[in-house]
């Protein structure tokens, strides 16, 4: 079928930089933060925006955008109604997949490992932190239920601003932190003729194991 906008021939090469195994550190929470730091002062916008997959028990996957708030030495955290789907998929099964993508800088890095509930005292201290509306907010919303209209939320968001007036919001007790903690992480730079490089980190022990794959 003719089309003056055909998706197969959208086309990009590739040629800002290059990934090689000399130039990266061994710890790909450090390598991490370097390409970070890189997208920081990139001015990329929505920097922290990351593909969260997840799956039912039975491997029904589910994927959506949530946003980056931490790096730890274990791991990469985000914040979310645990009664959510994404929530009850982690509940089922903590197997979870983590994507950025900094087209900017033609990068992109794949994570794999298991998502695991951050302590309710580090959640209490980001919490507080929100923006007010945000807390409101989480409150409001029975996120991934089905509701009838959009004056449900406005209802409870009037609801909770009455509620919590003359007091501090306090973080709803099914609201929380995740740290998904890799098993594998993989750093992707886009090169000339698709040749892009792929370094992956896989942990192995006390330490993890480097090598290229092939785009």
């Amino acid at each position: 079928m003719a089309s003056d906008h055909n998706i197969a021939d959208i086309r990009k090469e590739y040629r800002l930089q290059t990934l090689l195994e000399n130039n990266v550190d061994p710890d790909p929470i450090q390598q991490f933060k370097k390409w970070w730091d890189d997208a920081i002062e990139s001015h990329i916008e929505e920097v922290n925006a990351m593909t969260l997959a997840t799956s039912t028990k039975d491997g029904r996957p589910s994927a959506r955008m949530v946003l980056l708030k931490e790096v730890q030495d274990n791991g990469f955290v985000f914040f979310t109604n645990y009664e959510s789907k994404k929530g009850k998929n982690l509940l089922e099964n903590p197997q979870a997949s983590l994507v950025f993508f900094w087209k900017e800088l033609e990068r992109q890095v794949r994570i794999e490992g298991i998502a695991k509930k951050i302590s309710e005292k580090d959640s209490d201290d980001y919490f507080i932190l929100r923006p007010e509306e945000s807390k409101i907010g989480a409150w409001s919303s029975p996120q991934s239920q089905v509701i009838s209209s959009r004056e449900i939320l406005e209802k409870n968001f009037e609801k909770y601003i009455d509620e919590f007036a003359d007091g501090t919001i306090l973080r709803p007790p099914y609201w929380g932190g995740y740290v998904v903690q890799p098993a594998v992480i993989e750093f992707w730079q886009g090169r000339p003729g698709r040749l892009h490089d792929r370094l992956q980190y896989t942990a192995v022990n006390d330490g993890w194991k480097l090598e290229r794959l092939a785009p």
